[in-house]
């Protein structure tokens, strides 16, 4: 039985590379893949994320191509931006020491430094998206003459995207001499075709998973759009029964930015990531620990080997690639035969992503909308009149009630009295502006000319946000700010500074639309005349802002 790399007869640079990476023995489908590549078979392997297929086809490439041969030699197709991304990061990684270039190629990208790589001859495996690499063949930018080897990673995913026939067009861009590998979880008729076609004599491996149990975990989502998770993740906060939260995040700057955020609505969190010394993550792990604090920010690397009991919710700010990440994350509550809550906030372009997790858990996410703006503030009137009551109870209010006495004997009137106290304790609140979130589009629908379409998701979330000139909202007139997201501006910038200086309410303030040099705010019609008159008064970390109606 194989134990480790050296023994699959892989190039001893490509051995050390994956060595200090930390693997030290081969998964299942590595043991079955690398030895027939090596030798030249085409393969058709069905296998789930999480198993090692990168470095199943990604090493014995890596093996066998020739470094500095001033042209394309390998292909990876994979479905989306992140998964492109990620081979490619793991591909550069197997291949540190052989010298070997690898460009990630995908839609909303800057052509020019692709371009740039691809003419001088720089590029030895291209990883990228049926679409950008069709665009690229077609402005014979990109040859695939002298490819040798192909890989069609998450086939079944490029299908279901409505790729089959982009993935046949690069097909027939390359020799019919390269090797052939393709990957999918499911086997569908198409993909099968496909593999009869396009493939020669390949051997076929099927790798078995076993999968992981999450089901003590309450699992649900939540749909929304990318500029509005934060503000979707704030609304929970607000009616969620959370007693110690740990929060996902993709990046490290991420996580400090996103426990900052949370800090600054009153909602205090600290963030775990790569940047913090091991004493300081010591002593922050024992804050979480101890209740000190309740929200946690981490990304994946700095949650290894988190063991801390009573986590009542695992939020999935960023949703993973991996299938088995997520896994990893949400099994970190609902331990010691206790239930335990996973939250993920998926935007419409990740629904995909979504259901493949579904498909490796064998269990179904729920779907919820977004409290309301109405619930929320119901929901806090309720926490106000429980607390009252509390006290009420107690009846330890003697020094309080010396100063109501003394108000009434002056002539005020106890109701009145009561409710200028209530206004104060409320005070907090101005803290916490209920943001509006946007109308969220669905999933993408492959229209004939093989763009992505969208159809609007029929769930109560707000109203969108895509008219630049005016807002949807009735009553609402939008003002424009002379600063954006250059400018460092973000949305408590923009309440705290406008409702302090007019003297309006924060939580009457609508939708912010922050840009690169400016920023959209909806204003209610009646306030308009009162926040234009304030002009010269608004400022954000002593930098002056102008606000005019759009």
């Amino acid at each position: 039985m194989t134990t480790d790399f050296s023994s699959l007869g892989l190039h001893p640079q490509v051995v050390q590379a994956v060595t200090e990476m930390g693997f030290t023995e081969p998964t299942p489908i590595q043991t079955a893949v690398i030895p027939l590549m090596l030798n030249g078979q085409d393969i058709v392997g069905q296998a789930q994320t999480g198993t090692g297929k990168t470095a199943a086809f990604g090493l014995p490439i890596l093996h066998r191509l020739t470094t500095g041969a001033g042209q394309v030699q390998a292909l990876i197709v994979t479905p989306t931006r992140e998964l492109a991304l990620q081979v490619a990061g793991a591909v550069e990684g197997y291949g540190r020491y052989r010298g070997t270039t690898v460009l990630a190629i995908y839609g909303g990208q800057a052509y020019g430094r692709q371009k740039r790589q691809l003419r001088q001859g720089e590029v030895d495996i291209v990883v990228g998206t049926p679409g950008r690499l069709l665009d690229l063949i077609q402005q014979k930018i990109l040859d695939l003459s002298q490819v040798q080897f192909l890989v069609l990673d998450e086939a079944d995913e490029m299908l279901s995207m409505g790729f089959i026939e982009d993935m046949e067009a690069i097909l027939a861009q390359t020799p019919e001499s390269r090797q052939t590998a393709l990957f999918s979880a499911t086997m569908p008729a198409e993909i099968r075709r496909l593999a009869d076609k396009y493939l020669r004599q390949p051997q076929a491996i099927t790798i078995q998973r076993q999968q992981m149990t999450v089901a003590a975990i309450e699992q649900r989502y939540y749909l929304v759009n990318e500029a509005d998770k934060l503000a979707a993740l704030t609304r929970l906060f607000e009616v969620e029964e959370m007693s110690s939260v740990l929060i996902f995040a993709r990046t490290r700057q991420g996580t400090g930015e996103l426990a900052n955020e949370l800090t600054v609505r009153s909602f205090p969190a600290e963030a775990l990531n790569g940047d913090l010394s091991q004493d300081n993550r010591e002593q922050v792990l024992n804050r979480f620990r101890q209740n000190q604090i309740k929200v946690l920010v981490a990304t994946d690397v700095a949650a290894r080997g988190l063991d801390i009991e009573d986590i009542s919710h695992v939020i999935n700010f960023d949703l993973p690639t991996d299938p088995e990440i997520f896994v990893h994350r949400i099994g970190r509550t609902g331990r010691a035969g206790k239930t335990g809550i996973a939250i993920s906030l998926v935007t419409p372009k990740e629904q995909f992503r979504r259901r493949k997790i579904e498909r490796y858990t064998r269990q179904d996410m729920t779907r919820r909308p977004l409290p309301t703006i109405a619930e929320i503030q119901a929901h806090r009137e309720t926490q106000l009149v429980e607390s009252m009551l509390v006290w009420l109870r107690r009846g330890r209010c003697r020094q309080e009630k010396e100063i109501v006495e003394k108000l009434v004997a002056e002539g005020y009137d106890a109701v009145e009295i009561a409710a200028a106290a209530l206004k104060l304790s409320r005070a907090e609140e101005k803290q916490r502006p209920i943001f509006p979130v946007g109308e969220v589009v669905d999933e993408p629908v492959r229209g004939r000319n093989g763009r992505d379409h969208y159809r609007a998701a029929n769930n109560d979330l707000g109203h969108g946000r895509t008219h630049k000139t005016r807002s949807h909202e009735k009553g609402m007139i939008r003002l424009s700010l002379n600063a954006g997201k250059q400018q460092g501006l973000r949305p408590n910038d923009v309440v705290g500074t406008i409702a302090f200086h007019a003297d309006i309410p924060g939580r009457a303030i609508g939708a912010i639309q922050i840009q690169e040099q400016h920023t959209l705010v909806d204003v209610p019609e009646q306030f308009v005349a009162q926040v234009l008159a304030k002009n010269g008064k608004y400022q954000v970390r002593k930098r002056p802002l102008t606000v005019e109606r759009v």
